[in-house]
């Protein structure tokens, strides 16, 4: 009999998930070594040294363009973009995430077994030290989320799919404030969730019945020269789209989004915002693009419907809404709508135009969050739209800087917003799905009404008694507000060194 082969790994290209991974069982070690007082700031520092430390890695593997562990990751341009923008959004959400100056002990629970509303309960809510568990919880979600946008089989995928989003929804349960509706928002997502994934699971079993293999190379030969009946295809091919349309927040599959976002701690909702995204639709780019490019005249009508029912689903819904984070959820599905119109162009431009939006938008929604989260009473967060009448006249660079992030959202020119709209709708008009442009410019008239409405409700109302105190940011949260500005603005006066990073990096390996 002969040795078994094990399959050649390139440690070098893994190099940034296996930081990640192994700064995040070092965390678990840290939880039960270092004392509770010491524990946030070793913590916090482990976390970001260990994604500086996987940035430089993809940095120096930027000329890679190989398959590894049998063919089961690609390391090529798309993925190693993805994961670099993975990386900056996740280390800006650290800084959210290790915030403890805004609100005494953090955003975040010190002990989540505590039954809610005893008195345990509300004694650590008025001040005692947040889990520090969240940082190791939020290493694995990162790596996961890497391994996510590189997975080139199937069952890979499925595998990153769970680690990354397990500790997620840990996360969610974890708000200081609001304990039911936090942990309400955590189960819904876990429910909804297992559900996805197992809608995926059974499309990978599809489409192994129908290509043989689960490689995505394996699948796309399948679908170029079919040997076996194309329902296992198209069955296999909608599950497995139900799972990643669901990830990425398109509708139907949005239902949780509301939920999620106004329930979880709000820098644990930034994070899902800006790095989920990315996750799921660098996935859904790597799926479409490689595995079943041969069938896209099939899929696109079915998508592009999904996609129009999604930008005007965010569109008309956010106008209803009367608290800020269900606004940004509802934000947030618009934007997975006009997202989705790029990836169908399926041509390199859409590829490239992709990749810029979900940095663009990233960058955005955490500076949104971040403001969100210095709006404050003595209960918490105050996110409700009345409380926000008149904030103008309270603080005005905050109130300033919210409208510029809100302006960005509804594609106002000189911003990052208005960049990435015309890119994509740019890319898919090149790809001869113009219907889907027009109906991507009604609908973000439709979406700048909520927008325009806090905007209004901010500098016109005069403030109330009950109108809120805005916190002096600490140390963290405006380093991150700042990033965010910062990249809102350069991406809208000076796109063309992101535009031509995306065009360098938009070829797949096959």
């Amino acid at each position: 009999m002969g040795e078994l082969q094990l399959p050649a790994i390139d440690y070098g290209a893994l190099a940034p998930m296996l930081i990640l991974f192994g700064a995040a069982c070092l965390g678990v070690l840290v939880e039960v070594l270092v004392p509770r007082k010491a524990r946030n700031g070793v913590q916090l520092a482990l976390s970001l040294v260990a994604v500086v430390a996987a940035l430089v890695a993809v940095v120096l593997q930027r000329d890679t363009r190989i398959t590894t562990i049998g063919g089961a990751v690609a390391i090529d341009g798309p993925s190693l973009f993805l994961q670099g923008a993975i990386l900056v959004l996740g280390a800006v959400s650290l800084l959210l995430i290790g915030e403890r100056s805004i609100e005494k002990g953090g955003a975040f629970v010190s002990q989540a077994a505590i039954t809610v509303g005893s008195e345990k309960d509300l004694r650590q809510a008025g001040g005692a030290p947040g889990a520090t568990e969240v940082y190791p919880l939020t290493s694995f979600a990162l790596g996961g989320m890497m391994l996510f946008v590189a997975a080139n089989d199937l069952l890979t995928m499925f595998v990153a799919l769970e680690v990354f989003s397990l500790p997620l929804y840990l996360l969610c349960a974890l708000a200081r404030r609001r304990r039911l509706l936090s942990q309400e928002a955590a189960l819904k997502y876990f429910l909804l969730g297992s559900y996805a994934s197992a809608f995926f699971l059974f499309g990978v079993a599809f489409i192994y019945g129908f290509a043989g293999g689960i490689r995505l190379e394996n699948v796309q030969a399948a679908v170029a020269n079919p040997q076996r009946s194309q329902v296992l295809l198209y069955a296999g091919f909608g599950l497995i789209a139900i799972g990643l349309l669901f990830k990425a927040a398109l509708a139907p599959f949005h239902v949780w989004t509301p939920d999620v976002y106004q329930g979880a701690p709000t820098p644990v909702t930034a994070f899902m915002a800006a790095c989920t995204k990315v996750a799921a639709f660098g996935a859904l780019l790597r799926i479409l693009y490689v595995a079943f490019a041969g069938v896209q005249w099939d899929f696109q009508p079915v998508l592009g419907t999904i996609a129009v029912l999604t930008m005007f689903v965010g569109a008309i819904l956010a106008v209803t809404q009367t608290d800020l984070k269900r606004l940004l959820a509802y934000s947030s599905i618009a934007n997975a709508g006009y997202l989705m119109v790029g990836v169908l162009a399926m041509n390199e431009e859409g590829l490239a135009s992709t990749m810029f939006y979900l940095v663009a938008y990233g960058f955005s929604v955490l500076a949104a969050f971040a403001i969100i989260s210095l709006v404050r009473d003595a209960d918490g967060e105050a996110t409700h739209l009345s409380r926000w009448a008149g904030i103008g006249r309270k603080s005005p660079l905050l109130a300033a800087t919210f409208t510029f992030v809100l302006l960005a959202f509804a594609g106002i020119p000189m911003t990052s917003g208005f960049m990435s709209k015309f890119a994509v709708f740019g890319a898919a008009i090149e790809g001869g799905q113009t219907w889907l442009v027009i109906f991507g410019v009604i609908s973000s008239m439709l979406l700048a009404f909520p927008y325009l409405r806090v905007v209004v409700l901010m500098w016109l109302s005069e403030p109330g008694e009950t109108t809120p105190a805005v916190s002096i940011p600490g140390f963290l949260t405006a380093t991150a507000l700042g990033l965010g500005v910062i990249a809102t603005v350069a991406l809208g006066v000076a796109p063309d060194p992101l535009l031509e990073l995306t065009e360098q990096a938009g070829q797949f390996v096959r």
